[in-house]
């Protein structure tokens, strides 16, 4: 049984996962946490990701996690049903911890392989298993959040299953990538970094061009007003990646952009 913590500094859990705001699951989740820890500061990230969707995950997570304090615990409640090629995991990376499936999420998110990886062994209190979420991560987040070693939830394991996204197709004068993920506001983000860029173009002409030539930009914007309202730009944004937009407008209803529309680069 896991003891209540009295630690008054009391690190952050984040969830983020498909549940959506209709059903119970995040109530119930949230719920489970604080009967085990009442202080808990638990941070809701999105329940919007599309239902099992491991790169629109990985998407966000990287792109959030190291804004909170180290120690905090992230829980993913992407396609969480474990079996023996996808066991229940726990990692440790740059400070903060990660609980899921490792389904190749945890590949998603990081650049380098985390520096400790536990396999779960976490008996639970249900009979059911279609909800390891609240069954199974509650309790090692609760354990991680109260001061224990992480190491007590299992055994060590020597890396996580990688799942490849897809990689940018590069020559000497082409970069050809497509869109990975489109926020709210319809800005579309393409798999392109800023330093794959630079060391791409370097300072010669380019021209960025999707879905046919008559969507053509020739030069990278700072910020949306760099062009007039209802103007198309390209900029770097603080993902990292390449991102296409309209200032003041939606992107991809607009220019059609949508996951997995390609993306050309081309250098003079």
């Amino acid at each position: 049984m896991i003891r209540k913590s009295t630690n008054k500094s009391m690190p952050v859990i984040t969830l983020t996962s498909d549940w959506g705001k209709k059903d119970h699951y995040r109530g119930a989740v949230k719920g489970a946490i604080l009967r085990i820890l009442p202080e808990a500061v638990i941070v809701d990230i999105s329940h919007e990701i599309p239902s099992f969707d491991l790169n629109q995950a990985a998407f966000i997570i990287r792109n959030f996690y190291e804004n909170f304090p180290e120690g905090t615990v992230h829980i993913i409640g992407i396609n969480t049903e474990a079996s023996i090629e996808t066991p229940h995991t726990a990692v440790f990376h740059k400070g903060h911890y990660f609980i899921g499936a490792d389904n190749g999420i945890f590949s998603l998110i990081f650049d380098k392989p985390p520096e400790k990886i536990i396999e779960l062994d976490i008996i639970q209190d249900s009979d059911y298993f279609t909800f390891s979420t609240r069954d199974v991560f509650v309790k090692a987040a609760c354990h991680i959040v109260s001061g224990k070693p992480m190491e007590e939830l299992g055994h060590i394991k020597e890396k996580v299953l990688m799942k490849m996204a897809f990689q940018p197709v590069i020559s000497a004068d082409q970069i050809k990538g497509k869109v990975i993920y489109v926020d709210r506001y319809g800005n579309a983000f393409a798999n392109i970094t800023e330093e794959l860029f630079n060391s791409t173009v370097k300072n010669r002409k380019f021209a960025i061009t999707f879905r046919s030539p008559t969507y053509r930009i020739t030069r990278i914007s700072k910020s949306y007003l760099d062009v007039h309202e209802g103007e198309m730009l390209a900029l770097f944004s603080t993902s990292g990646y390449l991102e296409i937009a309209i200032n003041r407008g939606d992107a991809s209803s607009l220019l059609g952009l949508k996951l997995d529309t390609s993306v050309l680069i081309e250098v003079e």
